[in-house]
């Protein structure tokens, strides 16, 4: 068996997929599973390593305690946080500026990225001015962006949705633009119309571009938010960083981080979740 049949064989969609795992050979399940397994290691590696030396760093000393807190006082801080709801309060805050600007920039994304992807005309129309203004961090337009909208919440929702609007919209027309030739020819041999074309053909080769463009986009957002709180926000994680750096509370802009990051990752999960749900759909439609 070849290395690139083991591989699909393998993947987690086809391992885990409509057939269910107990019609598949146990070396590929504990191949699939093993796997897994390496993964999560990888992903425990940095704190493996990290805590011990935080705690022992902490323990004697390498730091004032002003800049290094020990981890029981960022877990204190965590525990009286979450008990008062401040945290809950500024997360929920934090998570739906994301959600809104993210829902906006990446359906525009998609829509420009559709556009772009399937006429040429369009493209070469569009993609100078888009490459010119994707060159532009979304940090650079907080300024222009005060002047215009204040510093309200429009001002966050529309950085947000300019950082989750290129990367989008760049792999969605890169992902239908580059549909698989073969394809395309046996569609237009069946008589397919655009709408079929498009529904049938196009789309289900784009998704994992669209995804791997809905992910950037996402991680881009949060950073986004990160910047825009930091500068014009009296609520959110961010203001929560920007209030312990002031204070000189490292414990809180300890804890703000920790959130984002607990939050973000578990977004991108859910996005690769959807994802291989639908690459799932399109395997066992074939």
């Amino acid at each position: 068996m070849s290395d690139a049949v083991l591989e699909t064989d393998l993947s987690p969609t086809r391992a885990f997929g409509a057939r269910g795992w107990r019609e598949w050979p146990a070396h590929a399940l504990v191949l699939t599973l093993v796997a897994r397994a390496k993964a999560a290691a990888w992903l425990l590696i940095f704190p493996a390593v990290a805590l011990p030396v935080w705690i022992i760093g902490s323990e004697r000393g390498w730091l004032a305690e002003q800049i290094l807190p020990r981890p029981a006082d960022v877990l204190h801080t965590l525990n009286e946080m979450l008990a008062s709801g401040e945290l809950a309060q500024h997360a929920g805050i934090s998570l739906l500026r994301v959600l809104l600007g993210f829902a906006v920039g990446a359906g525009a994304g998609l829509v420009l990225g559709a556009a772009m992807g399937l006429s040429r005309r369009v493209d070469d129309h569009v993609r100078p001015l888009f490459t010119a203004i994707a060159q532009v961090p979304a940090l650079a337009w907080i300024p222009l962006a005060m002047l215009l909208l204040g510093i309200g919440e429009t001002l966050k929702i529309v950085v947000i949705a300019k950082a989750a609007f290129v990367p989008v919209a760049m792999n969605t027309s890169a992902g239908i633009a580059n549909a698989p030739r073969a394809l395309v020819e046996v569609g237009e041999t069946f008589g397919f119309s655009p709408l079929q074309m498009l529904r049938h053909v196009v789309l289900p080769g784009a998704v994992p571009p669209i995804f791997t463009g809905l992910r950037y986009g996402l991680t881009h957002a949060w950073i986004a938010l990160v910047s825009v709180e930091l500068l014009a926000s009296s609520e959110g994680l961010g203001y929560l960083l920007v209030w312990g750096r002031q204070m000189f509370w490292l414990d809180t802009v300890l804890v703000a981080m920790i959130v984002i990051g607990v939050i973000g990752f578990a977004s991108d999960k859910l996005l690769a979740s959807v994802e291989a749900r639908l690459q799932r759909w399109r395997t066992d439609g074939v």
